[in-house]
């Protein structure tokens, strides 16, 4: 079965580009390019595509306000939703993530990390480019907003705590795997666990919750 996605940009030049290398792709296939976020909804909503792959900057509505009425808390069957920007600005990858993206990425990342992307959003999993995951989660973390962070009614357990700060570092499950030397199935299933505890939909909102409850430390 083909991953059908959804662009969405306001320059037609990064839509044709976007389009070339996803459809380089036999698995991958561009079912709709949307000019600004009000027609990103709309197509969403028509042509209910696999993946979204949204510009932030656009006019009409913005990529993170499209997010979140596409894929924000609360809404049913939320779209898988990759946010691509050229702006490497921490308000944008937070005011993204915490919209309900499944990805971030700069658009310098190169056709590999954007097709990983997508296939990672598909997959019900999250990437964000390495170049900002660390960096960007932690400097939110650092914003002081620890004391409004719910802790969860269940207690995680040591191995989960050891998973919490792997995925907080932008590891994949494979890394994680290999760096606690246990077993994908494994993996996967301490990760449903701590969706489940923390009311993550995603990875990326359990590697948030990492940093702002202060489990994981801002780098240095």
């Amino acid at each position: 079965m083909s991953i059908r996605v959804l662009i969405a940009d306001d320059q037609e030049l990064i839509r044709t580009g976007l389009r070339m290398v996803l459809g380089s792709r036999p698995e991958i296939e561009v079912v709709g390019e949307a000019r600004d976020g009000l027609e990103a909804v709309a197509l969403a909503r028509e042509l209910k595509p696999d993946v979204g792959l949204f510009d932030i900057r656009m006019p009409k509505l913005d990529g993170i306000a499209a997010t979140r009425i596409l894929a924000g808390k609360g809404v049913p069957d939320p779209l898988a939703i990759v946010v691509i920007t050229t702006f490497d600005l921490d308000e944008y990858v937070h005011g993204a993530l915490a919209a309900g993206a499944r990805g971030f990425l700069l658009k310098d990342a190169g056709p590999a990390l954007l097709l990983q992307a997508v296939a990672a959003a598909a997959a019900g999993d999250a990437l964000i480019a390495p170049s900002v995951t660390a960096r960007l989660l932690s400097t939110f973390a650092a914003q002081g907003k620890r004391a409004t962070i719910e802790q969860p009614l269940e207690p995680l357990t040591e191995r989960e705590e050891e998973v919490l700060l792997t995925v907080a570092r932008g590891l994949t499950n494979a890394e994680i795997a290999k760096a606690l030397y246990v077993s994908l199935s494994t993996v996967k299933t301490h990760l449903a666990s701590l969706m489940r505890k923390l009311d993550a939909r995603n990875r990326v909102e359990i590697a948030m919750w990492a940093y702002e409850t202060g489990r994981a430390k801002p780098e240095r």
